[in-house]
C-alpha cells in the first residue's frame, strides 16, 4: 500500500508527533490553516469512518480530547474546528480527524516547528 499516512505511522517518513498510543498517532498538519492544526490518525489502515467500529472511533475522540488540552495550555486558541473530509474533498485516503484552533484575532500563521516546540514544552 502506497499511503502517506501509513508510512507517517510506521516512521518511514519523518513527522511532528504531539501525542501517540496503540490506537493513533496525532502529528502536526505540515500544511496548517491555524497555528496547532493536528491530524488524529488511526494507525490502522482505514479509507474513511465507516470502516470503523465505535471503539475505535472512541480511541480516536479519546486522542483529539487529550490532544486539545494540549493546543488550549499552550496557543490559547478561542475555539477549536474537528473536521472531517469524506469522498471528493479527501486528499489522502487514510481517516483523519484534523483540529484547526480558531482565535478571534487573525494570526500570522508560524512556522510548524516554532508551533510544535511551543506546545512540546
Amino acid at each position: 500500500m502506497d499511503c502517506l499516512f501509513c508510512k507517517i505511522i510506521d516512521g518511514k517518513i519523518p513527522s511532528k508527533t504531539l501525542y501517540e498510543n496503540d490506537y493513533v498517532k496525532v502529528i502536526m498538519d505540515i500544511n496548517p490553516n491555524s497555528n496547532g492544526h493536528c491530524l488524529v490518525l488511526p494507525k490502522k489502515h482505514y479509507t474513511d469512518f465507516t470502516e470503523m467500529d465505535n471503539e475505535m472511533l472512541g480511541h480516536i475522540n479519546d486522542a483529539a480530547k487529550l490532544v486539545k488540552e494540549k493546543l488550549y495550555s499552550a496557543l490559547n486558541p478561542d475555539g477549536l474546528s474537528l473536521h472531517v473530509n469524506y469522498g471528493l474533498y479527501q486528499v489522502v485516503k487514510h481517516y483523519h480527524l484534523h483540529l484547526i484552533p480558531a482565535y478571534k484575532e487573525k494570526e500570522e500563521i508560524k512556522n510548524v516547528d516554532e508551533i510544535y516546540n511551543t506546545i512540546m514544552k
